[in-house]
């Protein structure tokens, strides 16, 4: 079993994925860690340097070869579902939740981040409303669970990722607490 998280940045994917991870005894990827070791430099610096669709070409043949995997949890960069060729190896080779955060959220949890590309403008909640109009219905087609990550703990948010994999019968139900 492969469970791949999508959604924008900030919603949580990396966080939440290492502790799915965890209490699911599966290896944990982030496919961003993997395209900057694949690249040689952080994801901004390729971006500056060679733009984005660049990045994009790298970033399709980790999600191609990542989503492939079995037995992991693997953690997508927020614009993995900007390529068709990613949401159909996702939705077909993955069970994919979408971490749903409101572009205000998002921007609360993200307004002192420096490390996030399209993040680095002068209206960055403005940016996160455009991205979010653009994305989440690509998200939406993408996962086949969603999950509203606005306020819930890390805890919490994974707990209700475990529950749907209960529910939909792909993970043994949890001892109580």
């Amino acid at each position: 079993m492969t469970i791949a998280l999508v959604g924008m940045p900030g919603s949580g994917k990396s966080t939440v994925g290492r502790q799915l991870a965890r209490q699911l005894e599966l290896a944990f990827v982030d496919s961003d860690h993997v395209v900057e070791r694949r690249l040689g430099m952080p994801i901004r610096d390729w971006f500056a340097q060679h733009g984005e669709e660049a990045f994009r070409d790298a970033e399709q043949a980790v999600i191609d070869e990542l989503s492939q995997q079995d037995g992991a949890v693997l953690a997508t960069g927020g614009g993995a579902v900007l390529r068709p060729s990613n949401r159909n190896a996702l939705h077909s080779r993955c069970h994919v939740f979408y971490l749903r955060s409101s572009p205000e959220e998002l921007f609360r949890r993200l307004r002192h981040d420096t490390q996030r590309p399209l993040l680095q403008v002068d209206d960055p909640l403005k940016r996160l409303r455009e991205l979010y109009r653009d994305r989440d219905p690509l998200y939406r087609r993408t996962a086949h669970f969603v999950v509203e990550a606005a306020r819930p703990s890390v805890h919490a948010l994974t707990g209700m990722v475990l529950m749907q994999l209960e529910l939909a019968g792909l993970a043994p139900p949890r001892e109580p607490t």
